[in-house]
C-alpha cells in the first residue's frame, strides 16, 4: 500500500527543520510525499505559537478539512510543532478531525505514533512536560524534551546546496512577552563532534552553505573530557571542512556576542560577515518589561563593536511595538535605535499576547490595535529607506553570489505554464532564465542565467536596486 503524506509548516527556521526531519522519517518508512492535501493518508500541520493570527489560521485549515476526513477515515491529520505542546489537548476540543497532536520535544515518536493510530484508531497525544507547572524538576523536565536529528535524506531538503543545522535546543531567557521556552524546552547544546558529524555527511551530499540554528545560537556551549567549547571553537572545527563553502548562524543573543566570536567571524574564511541578533526594543523601560536582560545602550555598544570589528558586516534585527504600556515616546526611542542600527533588515512584529507568557500574566494589553497598526506601519516605512540607502552602495558593483536556483518569479511561471500547484523540478533545458542567490552578506540577487549554475558562487555584476532585492548581470 502506498501510504502518502503532506506536511504544511508555519513558522521559524526550527520549524522548517523540523519538517524536513519528519519527511526524512515517514520517507525512511515507505511513506511518499503528496502533492496535495486531497490525495495524502497523512496530513501534519508543523505549527507556531509566537503569534495568535498564526494558530488561528491553523485551526481554519483544520476545520476545512472534514470533508477530506469523511474521504480518509482512516487517514491521520496531525498537529505538530509548538501549537500543539501549547495547546494540547485544546487542539481535539477545537478540532474533533485530528487524532495526532505531538509537541516538538516527542518528534522522535512521529513513525510509530501514526503506526498505532493506523491500528487502533484511537487518537494520540504526545508531549513534554510543562516546565512551569509540572512539578518535576529540571533534569526530568529536560529529559522530556528528546534531542532528534535523523540522518540527513537529500530528498527530504528543498534544496542540494543548502541546509540547517540545529545545534540547540530550548532557550532559557524567558522573556515575558516569548512561549518558546514552555513549548521548546531548557536550552540544551548538541555536542561538537555529533554536528561537525552532520555537516560532514551534508557537504558529501553537495551542501555547500549551512545554516546553524538555535534560539539563542551564539550561546552554544559544552563541556566534555577534554574542555570547554564555545560558538567560536565549533565555528573554527567546520571552518576546517573540505569543500564546505559558507557557514551562517542564527538566532544571536546580544549578551552572548563576545569579541572573539566576532573576530571568528572576521577571520574564519568560510563564516559569513551577516548577524541576526534580535534588539526588540529602543527604550530600556521597555526592555525590563520584556526581561531582555541588557540595555539599549549595551545593544549600541554591541553594535558599534560588530561594525569595527567586522568590515562590511551586515546585521538584521527584530522590534516588537505596541507592547504592553508602550508610550509614544517609548516607540520613538526604538525609532531611534533603527536608525543607529542601519540594519540590512528588520522584522517588525506586533505585539500580541500569548497565554502562558510572563507578560499576558502581569502586564495589560494595552495599546489600541490601531496605534498598533500606525507603529507598525512607520517602522517599517523607516526600515525600508534604510534597506533601500545600503544597497544603493552595491549599484555597479560585482558581487559574489551563490546560486540557489530559480527565482521565485521563474517558479511562479513554471508553475502557471504547468497547470500544477506544487513546485516543478527544473529541466535540463539550457536557456537563461531568471536565477536566484544570495551575497555573503546575505543580500538577495537574481539575474539570468542558466539552471545548471546552481549550487556554483558566480560573479554578478548589480545594474538595478530595490530594498530588499539587489538584480545583476553575470560576469562572463
Amino acid at each position: 500500500m502506498n501510504v502518502k503524506f503532506y506536511i504544511k509548516t508555519v513558522g521559524c527556521q526550527m520549524n522548517v527543520l523540523d519538517s524536513e526531519l519528519a519527511t526524512a522519517d515517514l520517507l525512511q518508512n515507505d511513506c511518499t510525499p503528496a502533492e496535495t492535501m486531497d490525495e495524502a493518508d497523512i496530513i501534519l500541520f508543523n505549527t507556531c505559537s509566537v503569534r495568535e493570527h498564526a494558530e488561528e489560521k491553523v485551526y481554519s485549515a483544520l476545520g476545512r478539512l472534514r470533508s477530506w476526513k469523511a474521504k480518509h477515515p482512516q487517514g491521520v491529520l496531525g498537529v505538530m510543532g509548538c501549537m500543539a505542546q501549547k495547546d494540547g489537548k485544546l487542539i481535539f476540543r477545537r478540532a474533533p478531525e485530528v487524532n495526532l497532536v505531538l509537541g516538538p520535544g516527542r518528534l522522535n515518536e512521529l513513525s510509530d505514533a501514526i503506526a498505532r493510530i493506523a491500528k487502533s484508531g484511537t487518537p494520540e497525544l504526545l508531549l513534554s512536560s510543562n516546565r512551569l507547572h509540572s512539578g518535576q524538576t529540571a533534569a526530568e523536565v529536560r529529559a522530556s524534551f528528546h534531542q532528534y536529528d535523523r540522518p540527513r535524506l537529500l530528498q527530504a531538503r528543498d534544496s542540494r546546496y543548502q541546509a540547517m543545522v540545529r545545534i540547540m535546543f530550548g532557550c532559557n531567557k524567558f522573556c515575558t512577552y516569548c512561549i518558546v521556552p514552555s513549548v521548546r524546552g531548557p536550552e540544551q547544546s548538541r555536542p561538537m563532534k555529533e554536528i561537525v558529524q552532520e555537516v560532514k555527511s551534508l557537504v558529501e551530499q553537495g551542501c555547500r552553505e549551512v545554516m546553524l540554528l538555535g534560539q539563542t545560537v551564539n550561546n552554544w556551549h559544552v563541556q566534555d573530557e577534554s574542555g570547554d567549547y564555545y560558538m567560536a571553537d565549533l565555528l573554527e572545527r567546520l571552518n576546517d571542512i573540505n569543500d564546505l563553502w559558507r557557514i551562517r548562524f542564527v538566532s544571536s543573543y546580544p549578551t552572548g556576542m563576545t569579541n572573539r566570536l566576532l573576530e571568528a567571524v572576521r577571520d574564519l574564511e568560510r563564516v559569513m560577515p551577516y548577524l541576526h541578533v534580535p534588539a526588540q526594543h529602543g527604550a530600556n523601560s521597555v526592555l525590563k518589561r520584556m526581561k531582555r536582560m541588557y540595555t539599549v545602550e549595551e545593544y549600541r555598544d554591541l553594535l558599534d563593536r560588530i561594525y569595527a570589528i567586522i568590515p562590511g558586516a551586515a546585521v538584521t534585527s527584530d522590534f516588537i511595538v505596541g507592547f504592553c504600556g508602550e508610550t509614544e515616546e517609548e516607540y520613538l526611542k526604538t525609532v531611534e535605535l533603527v536608525r543607529y542600527g542601519q540594519f540590512k533588515n528588520s522584522f517588525i512584529f506586533k505585539y500580541s499576547p500569548r497565554p502562558g507568557t510572563k507578560s499576558a500574566e502581569l502586564y495589560e494589553d494595552d495599546v489600541p490595535e490601531e496605534e498598533k497598526k500606525r507603529r507598525n506601519n512607520d517602522l517599517l516605512a523607516i526600515q525600508t529607506e534604510i534597506s533601500q540607502k545600503l544597497n544603493n552602495a552595491f549599484l555597479n558593483q560585482t558581487v559574489s553570489v551563490l546560486v540557489e536556483g530559480p527565482s521565485l518569479l521563474t517558479q511562479k511561471e513554471q508553475m502557471r505554464d504547468a497547470g500544477v500547484s506544487p513546485l516543478p523540478v527544473v529541466s535540463n533545458l539550457e536557456t537563461a532564465i531568471q536565477m536566484t542567490g544570495r551575497t555573503p552578506c546575505d543580500r538577495i540577487v537574481v539575474f539570468n542565467g542558466k539552471p545548471s549554475l546552481a549550487g556554483t558562487i558566480q560573479q554578478v555584476q548589480i545594474k538595478e536596486i530595490a530594498p530588499f532585492t539587489l538584480a545583476g548581470e553575470l560576469v562572463r
